[in-house]
């Protein structure tokens, strides 16, 4: 009965050391799967996830751009222009809220707690429709520098019968997308 229980014994430890060998390759392969991970995570995603929140009063074609390329939806784009040259061309998605109608439209349809960007002919007209939503309580108010010149020279998307390109296929697809990311983070690189 003895060389019974020695051999059940033996065999247990075996068992055990057997389980505590295959644990400690199984916790090596994970530290080395992490590590190889945190190694090229920034060649697996072609631009960094954007800031989220407007902090400044101004924010350029890239910030916002990669703003909506990322998907986000918090986020609110006013064209303050005249109504003919927003039906002429603006930044797709942008609603129109011409300046002297300004503050009444969006105090009865804009959230104050959304992130707002706003545009207009020039960056004066533009600092000055952030200044007046900001008076009447909207605090996360931000003028696009360059206004249209500067997103369309960026590739943003436009439209409008005035336009002279269609959306790119990133305005519709997600692969597509991330292959302009990589594209555009390619070319800011080369101009560092």
């Amino acid at each position: 009965m003895d060389s019974i229980q020695e051999n059940l014994n033996n065999t247990t430890e075996g068992i055990q050391e057997n389980f505590q060998a295959a644990h400690e390759r199984e916790e090596g392969t994970i530290e080395k799967a992490k590590e190889a991970f945190q190694e090229n995570v920034a060649d697996k995603f072609p631009v960094p996830t954007p800031k989220s929140g407007i902090t400044l009063n101004h924010a350029t074609a890239h910030e916002l751009k990669s703003r909506l390329d990322w998907g986000e939806p918090g986020l609110t784009l006013l064209d303050v222009r005249d109504r003919a040259a927003f039906n002429d061309c603006h930044i797709q998605g942008a609603m129109s809220m011409p300046m002297e109608t300004l503050v009444d439209a969006a105090q009865f349809g804009l959230d104050p707690k959304r992130d707002i960007y706003v545009y207009a002919d020039n960056d004066a007209d533009a600092s000055s429709a952030v200044d007046m939503l900001r008076e009447v309580g909207y605090s996360r108010v931000a003028a696009l520098q360059g206004c249209m010149e500067a997103w369309e020279a960026i590739g943003g998307a436009v439209e409008g019968p005035a336009t002279d390109k269609d959306p790119s296929p990133g305005a519709y697809n997600v692969f597509s997308r991330l292959k302009e990311f990589a594209e555009e983070r390619a070319r800011e690189r080369k101009m560092k």
